[in-house]
């Protein structure tokens, strides 16, 4: 009785898979035609490359070089698997690339809180992108939870909500607060007698709807009661500081949402700014890798916030 081989032989491959290592190790050497510059190419011993080339041989079964006298060539089997070899890596290094660059060119998504976009951030947009002209940001207004999968890759959150566990922060800049109004009112709003400084009883109040305690929590810190004062409300907190720059009433001014208009005139803060106990967060879905676009926008964010 006969047995046919021939379609087990056809079949055979080769026992396991290649290793990616030795594979590089051969192209270099065969490429230098020197196990001691190959070895030097890669940063590592001339035994080393040694023992994975001769390694790739044994699996292959075939030897890939002729070694004389310290120099070694390519066999036939070398230059097939060299020609191979060099067409692999490139196709490896043009795909590596087109995908780095992708990851360049990708948009950063930036959802920021709408007034502290509009006042703090829109107008640090032209230092941005003369610092990273190479990054695409797109900035979204957006407050309170939101959900990464929305096409959001960082968010400019006050940590006054429990965004979950699952979310890696970044400390962004503490919340400091104080009134605010328009310079030519202030003596229709703030008493000064040279001593100390306190509201007028008819001083109006602005409030926003965003932040419905933000009064009553610096009258708390100032150990004084505004309960008969004359107070306006508004949708939102923009409305209410652009109010006080028109002269309506007086607001609650968070500092970097009004920094750019006190240093423009339009503002002043009579009492100064004090923490609130709060603060600003930048929040990613992982933990950001050192030297990524997304990292450098946000070292220069928070570069920006002290600025």
């Amino acid at each position: 009785m006969k047995t046919d081989h021939i379609g087990e032989k056809c079949s055979r491959k080769v026992g396991r898979q290649l290793s990616l290592g030795g594979l590089r190790c051969f192209e270099a050497a065969a490429r230098r035609e020197s196990f001691t510059l190959a070895a030097q190419n890669l940063s590592l011993t001339h035994g080393a490359v040694s023992r994975a080339v001769r390694a790739l041989e044994d699996e292959l079964g075939v030897a890939l070089f002729e070694r004389r006298h310290r120099r070694v060539f390519l066999t036939s089997a070398g230059r097939k698997l060299f020609q191979a070899t060099q067409q692999a890596f490139g196709i490896l290094e043009d795909t590596t690339q087109e995908l780095y660059q992708q990851a360049q060119d990708a948009p950063i998504v930036l959802s920021c809180e709408p007034t502290l976009l509009m006042r703090w951030l829109i107008p640090r947009l032209p230092a941005f992108q003369e610092a990273l002209p190479e990054i695409n940001l797109q900035l979204v207004a957006g407050g309170g939870p939101f959900a990464f999968r929305d096409g959001t890759t960082v968010a400019i959150r006050r940590n006054d909500f429990d965004w979950g566990s699952n979310v890696h922060s970044e400390p962004l800049f503490v919340e400091k607060v104080g009134p605010v109004c328009k310079p030519e009112m202030l003596d229709q709003f703030v008493v000064d007698d040279g001593v100390e400084k306190h509201l007028r009883d008819n001083a109006l109040l602005l409030h926003a709807a965003t932040r419905p305690y933000a009064w009553r929590d610096w009258a708390t810190s100032q150990g004084i009661s505004l309960t008969n004062q004359p107070q306006q409300y508004f949708d939102h907190f923009y409305f209410s500081l652009q109010a006080a720059v028109a002269g309506v009433g007086i607001a609650i001014g968070p500092w970097q949402h009004v920094r750019d208009d006190i240093k423009a005139g339009l503002l002043i803060a009579p009492f100064g700014f004090e923490q609130d106990g709060s603060g600003y967060c930048l929040l990613t879905q992982n933990k950001v890798v050192p030297g990524s676009p997304v990292a450098r926008v946000i070292a220069w964010l928070q570069s920006s916030s002290d600025s």
